[in-house]
């Protein structure tokens, strides 16, 4: 299957220009797709365009990773109604580093005739001046041209600056740069960078005599129509300091039902047989569908421990386990456990501490002792999944799990991490 059929039959094509089926045809062909640092990670909604990357590499073709060091200082007005907040150089910097390291693991940057390379388009411009720039790059295009441009004229009753409006005027160079020192040819992006990306074809076209050429992706939503990889909590994203592992395959198995087959077109590697297989195969499970695919992603973009720990903590939240479990399970893992279920830090003391007394006095699990002493006495108080039958046991340094944590359950339901100080 070529590139364009695989976009095609996983829904990923939105826009082209004219020719390229002919021009990818021709062989090995490098193409790439642009990222601004502008935030301390990348997102879910970043990886719709590695996996473009990731097909266009699939499928013989190299692929271009190019960060916005430069254009991140200016900032991209594309689907935005206000000016945005200019980061520091020093914030842009550490960003891209952090990037960098973040897409290693999606892309082969090692080894064969195709493989992926990083640039950094501040690299263009750190040796011009504001005249050169004016000259070389400002004098390419006209502002009628510049002014007929989507990301401009949803802005113009608003209000842009100079700033944001030389936006397009950089990336269009960015592309007579990456055409002229790497041979690439063809710019890929969401749908929503089609006039920045077809303004580099016109720089191409106008400065260099060529031909170079354009291809877009539909911005993903959700069947709510809500722009996908937002939560109540913010993005999604690829490093799991920001969203973990657990809260990442979370996602994916409480993610609509209406949303899978698109889910499963846009990040899984698996081949259209098999997904259709699958599909057919769990059409009244979508549950086991959504398993299938947060385990995929859970593990591509994470890791197989980082999965493994995940199977863990829904162990410990939604199903059966014994105290086995629990020992056997980190700090970070029980870090993920107490953002999922309410927490206390209490103090102890050499002596430890009563039940009855951690129960309602030093917590509110239980509402007053005798409420306590009565959960005790009907067997529904569990220490570290062990049944407590003394409303005397003195809880102590030996119950601690990694020397900090103890699990408490009142009844089925009522799960809490207490840390101990």
């Amino acid at each position: 299957m070529s590139f364009l059929e695989e976009l095609k039959w996983r829904g990923m094509l939105h826009d082209l220009t004219p020719g390229v089926e002919e021009h990818l045809d021709k062989g090995m062909t490098v193409g790439y797709i642009g990222f601004d640092p502008t935030a301390p990670s990348m997102t879910i909604g970043n990886y719709v365009q590695i996996m473009i990357l990731k097909h266009w590499q699939l499928a013989g073709h190299k692929p271009i990773v190019l960060f916005g060091g430069a254009t991140g200082r200016i900032g991209d007005p594309s689907g935005k109604d206000k000016e945005r907040e200019l980061k520091t150089g020093d914030e842009l910097d550490h960003n891209l580093m952090h990037q960098q390291a973040q897409i290693r693991k999606f892309l082969n940057f090692d080894s064969g005739e195709n493989k992926a390379i990083m640039v950094n388009n501040y690299d263009f411009y750190k040796q011009m001046n504001v005249l050169d720039f004016l000259r070389d790059v400002g004098k390419t295009i006209g502002i009628n041209y510049m002014l007929a441009k989507d990301s401009v004229k949803n802005r113009l009753e608003t209000g842009m600056s100079f700033t944001e409006f030389s936006y397009q005027l950089l990336q269009g160079y960015d592309f007579q740069c990456l055409f002229t020192q790497e041979n690439c040819s063809v710019q890929m992006g969401g749908s929503d960078q089609w006039g920045n990306i077809t303004a580099g074809t016109e720089f191409i076209r106008r400065n260099l005599s060529e031909k170079a050429y354009a291809l877009t992706t539909p911005l993903l939503t959700r069947a709510d129509g809500k722009k996908f990889g937002k939560s109540e909590q913010g993005n999604i994203w690829l490093d799991p300091n920001l969203t973990s592992p657990y809260k990442f395959y979370q996602f994916w198995i409480n993610a609509d039902d209406a949303d899978l087959p698109k889910y499963f077109r846009y990040f899984s590697l698996r081949s259209k047989a098999e997904i259709e297989e699958l599909e057919l195969e769990h059409k009244d499970n979508p549950r086991e569908l959504k398993r299938i695919l947060a385990e995929e992603l859970t593990i591509r973009i994470h890791s197989e421990g980082d999965y493994q720990s995940v199977l863990k903590v829904s162990d410990i939240l939604f199903g059966k386990s014994d105290e086995t479990i629990l020992r056997g399970m980190d700090k970070s893992e029980f870090k993920t456990i107490s953002e999922e279920i309410p927490s206390f830090k209490i103090a102890m003391n050499e002596e430890g501490i009563n039940i009855l007394t951690l129960l309602a006095e030093l917590t509110t699990i239980c509402p007053s002792r005798s409420e306590a002493r009565k959960a005790v006495q009907n067997n529904a108080v569990s220490i570290n999944k062990n049944k407590i039958t003394s409303q005397d046991l003195m809880i102590t340094k030996e119950h601690l799990l990694q020397d900090t944590y103890i699990m408490v359950e009142n009844g089925k339901k009522n799960k809490y991490v207490l840390k101990i100080g």
